[in-house]
């Protein structure tokens, strides 16, 4: 933390705002005396530039492209360690030894069974449900089925009740899948790694034996690598908002996946498959690279671009190598969506609007064809992202809880409506 300070000017005094210096980004200015200071708030739709809070978890540089968990290139990661190392990491902060990586995936393992009335939880709601429904609700439920790990006090329930979100998130939404396509639930198996064992929980039915494929499960590990956790976005910020009032972990991961559910967050990867349907093919691209140039035309090119990285996104790459390798394993060659994928691609990395603007393909971009490949329809998308981001999401929470620092969320406004006025009785009303 450094000893310098910026000063703001507010009518005729002057105020001090402390400048804090993390180990890498930008400095921040401390506003948090302002208003005792000043009588005003500061004003930022968005918080594009506000820190909410102090972390260690991951860090981004979108004008570099750069994504790190706890300090490891996320390219790295996803070609190197699988996904419970990586959620280890970004729990503890460090890279497991081969034994603290045996304890933690036997602990994940052992935990990935559901209470059995949560079974018939799921028969509650409609058989058309959208799976992202039936998640928020599940997952809320939680803390009705597991009280023993709802202290938020308590070190040793904050890590039960890790471990549980982490080992049965898979089995929800495997669970929320089996629901919406009206085929019986299929239990965790403890002989199979994390992700193989979501794919099976998904994949295998009752009457024949289902053999997951290695390729393919290497690639779904990576790809919830690549989506474990992006520092400060919003379903982020709701898990640390909803956390800073106490509320139990289940509750706060919830919240996290109802924001997630929106198409400018997790759905995005849904809407950019849904692009790539809607041209169809490769030479109905110009057409619609003109629509989105016009600025009158409501138009966008979903999975282009980025409120954060002005490079490109350092995991489409690792998410494009990746798609390729899926599309190859099951025999897709020419895939008309891919063709689109690739051209679009070509026409973004060379033409002068997308470079003015910056507008990257980010991750969104490939991993709809990926999941399409694998075999998941779109409305499992944005269910994949929060199994993925559920150790994101806890790492933060636990950093917060843990942080003496931490307060109640509370942000404030500008108040644009009607000033004072007095009640008029409805008979003198015009």
């Amino acid at each position: 933390m450094g000893d310098n300070s910026a000063k703001l000017d507010v009518g005729s005094k002057q105020v001090p705002l402390p400048i804090h210096n993390g180990t890498i980004g930008p400095d921040v200015a401390d506003i948090s005396k302002l208003y005792a200071e000043t009588g005003m708030f500061t004003y930022d739709p968005g918080f594009t530039s506000t820190a909410s809070c102090e972390s260690k978890i991951t860090y981004i540089d979108g004008d570099e492209g750069v994504l790190l968990y706890r300090g490891y290139p996320i390219e790295q990661l996803a070609e190197h360690g699988d996904f419970l190392e990586t959620c280890y990491l970004l729990l503890y902060g460090e890279l497991p030894t081969h034994s603290q990586k045996a304890d933690f995936d036997d602990r994940v393992t052992h935990h990935t069974m559901l209470h059995e009335q949560m079974a018939r939880f799921y028969s509650g709601f409609r058989r058309d449900a959208h799976p992202m429904a039936v998640m928020v609700g599940v997952v809320g439920a939680l803390s009705a089925f597991y009280h023993d790990s709802t202290d938020i006090a308590d070190p040793y329930q904050r890590m039960v009740a890790s471990v549980r979100m982490i080992a049965k998130m898979p089995t929800i939404a495997a669970m929320a899948y089996k629901y919406s396509i009206g085929q019986p639930f299929i239990y965790p198996r403890n002989e199979l790694d994390f992700t193989s064992n979501f794919l099976n929980m998904c994949f295998a039915v009752p009457c024949e034996t289902y053999k997951v494929n290695p390729v393919l499960s290497r690639a779904m590990d990576r790809i919830f690598i690549l989506h474990a956790d992006h520092e400060q976005n919003a379903s982020t910020s709701t898990v640390r908002l909803a956390g800073s009032s106490g509320a139990n972990p289940f509750a706060c991961i919830a919240a996290g996946i109802a924001c997630l559910w929106g198409p400018a967050h997790g759905g995005a990867n849904e809407a950019a498959l849904e692009m790539l349907q809607e041209i169809g093919s490769v030479d109905r691209i110009p057409e619609f690279v003109d629509r989105a140039k016009d600025k009158d035309d409501p138009f966008r090119l979903m999975g282009f671009g980025h409120r954060v990285y002005k490079n490109y996104d350092p995991r489409a790459r690792v998410m494009q190598r990746t798609c390729h390798e899926v599309l190859a394993e099951v025999g897709i060659k020419d895939d008309p969506l891919l063709d689109v994928a690739l051209e679009l691609e070509r026409i973004a990395l060379h033409d002068e609007y997308f470079i003015e603007k910056r507008l990257y393909p980010n991750i969104d971009f490939y991993s709809g064809i990926t999941l399409k490949a694998l075999g998941f329809p779109t409305t499992m998308f944005t269910v994949l992202f929060a199994l993925a981001r559920t150790v994101g999401w806890i790492a933060q929470w636990k950093e917060m809880i843990e942080d003496p620092k931490q307060k109640i969320g509370r942000p404030r406004q500008l108040y644009t409506g009607a000033t004072r006025r007095d009640y008029v009785p409805m008979s003198s009303r015009k």
